[in-house]
C-alpha cells in the first residue's frame, strides 16, 4: 500500500504554471489597508486566470529599475523559484530613467544587457521569458514636465500636480527606453508584449480627460483616502489596474496560445 501511494503521488505532476513578475511601481503590490485605492496590474492578473492551473507570483516592488532589482539580490530569489514550464514577465523602464547611480541604466547598454540578463538566467532555468516594454504614463501636456521620480506623486496632494495645459494627443515619456526591450527580444528571440502600445491605446482612446479615471487622480474631498485629493499621472486605481490586467491579460493569451484555455 505504501509503494503504491508513493507511486501515485510521484505520478501526479503539479498542475500549477506560475507566472512571475518582476519589475516597478506599475505592477507592484501595494498596501490596500484603510482603503487605499493605489493598485499594480501585476496585482490583478490572478483574477484573469483560472487558480487552479496558473498561478501569478508578483515580484515587482515599488523604485525598482532593472539594474537595482538585480543589486538587491530579488532577482535570485525569483530565480530560486522558476520551474520548468514557468513563465517570468520582465517589465522595467520608469526608474532606469532616472538619474540615480542606484537605479540608472542606459537604452542600447546597460538597460539592454540587463534585460539580456534576465532573459537568459530564466531560460537556464527552464522557465520562459515574456519582455514588456512600460506602461506609458499619462501625459497629454504639451511640453512633458521633468520627472524627478514617479514615487514622490504617492506622497503629494491634488495641488502639488503640474500645472500645464493638456492638449489632445498623448505625448510618450520613455523614448528609447520603450524601444530597448523590442530589441532585445528580436535578438533573443523572446516572446515580447507591447505593453506601451496597448496602454497609450488605451489611454489616447479614452481621452485627457476620462483617462484620468485610471489614476490616482482625485479631486480634494472627492476619495475618503486621498482627502487633500491627488494628481499621479503614472500610478494606476482599482479600475486601471484591473483596465490595465485584463489587456496584458489577452496580450499575453495571443503571444501564448496555451494559456487561453485558463482565461477567465
Amino acid at each position: 500500500m505504501t509503494v503504491a501511494l508513493l507511486f501515485l503521488t510521484s505520478a501526479t505532476p503539479n498542475k500549477t504554471t506560475t507566472i512571475f513578475i518582476i519589475g516597478d511601481s506599475t505592477a507592484a503590490n501595494k498596501n490596500i489597508s484603510g482603503g487605499k485605492q493605489e493598485r499594480g496590474w501585476g496585482m490583478m492578473l490572478q483574477a484573469c486566470f483560472d487558480a487552479e492551473y496558473i498561478f501569478v507570483d508578483n515580484h515587482a516592488v515599488n523604485g525598482r529599475s532593472s539594474k537595482s532589482f538585480i543589486d538587491e539580490g530579488r532577482w535570485d530569489k525569483v530565480l530560486e523559484k522558476i520551474k520548468p514550464g514557468d513563465y517570468v514577465i520582465i517589465q522595467f523602464g520608469h526608474n532606469d530613467e532616472k538619474a540615480q547611480p542606484a537605479r540608472h541604466t542606459d537604452p542600447g547598454s546597460t538597460f539592454d544587457y540587463n534585460l539580456a540578463k534576465y532573459v537568459r538566467e530564466t531560460r537556464e532555468h527552464g522557465g520562459i521569458p515574456v519582455l514588456m516594454n512600460s506602461v506609458v504614463r499619462r501625459n497629454f501636456m504639451v511640453k512633458a514636465p521633468e520627472i524627478a521620480d514617479d514615487e514622490l506623486l504617492r506622497n503629494s496632494t491634488f495641488k502639488d500636480g503640474v500645472k500645464m495645459i493638456e492638449g489632445d494627443s498623448l505625448i510618450d515619456t520613455h523614448g528609447l527606453y520603450k524601444e530597448a526591450p523590442k530589441d532585445v527580444a528580436r535578438r533573443m528571440h523572446c516572446l515580447f508584449v507591447d505593453a506601451n502600445k496597448i496602454t497609450h491605446d488605451l489611454e489616447q482612446g479614452l481621452g485627457k480627460e476620462e483617462s484620468k479615471k485610471l489614476h490616482m487622480w482625485f479631486l480634494p474631498g472627492t476619495e475618503p483616502s486621498e482627502p487633500n485629493g491627488k494628481q499621479d499621472n503614472t500610478h494606476y486605481n482599482i479600475y486601471g489596474a484591473t483596465k490595465v490586467a485584463n489587456l496584458l491579460a489577452d496580450a499575453l493569451c495571443e503571444e501564448i496560445p496555451l494559456l487561453k484555455k485558463y482565461r477567465k
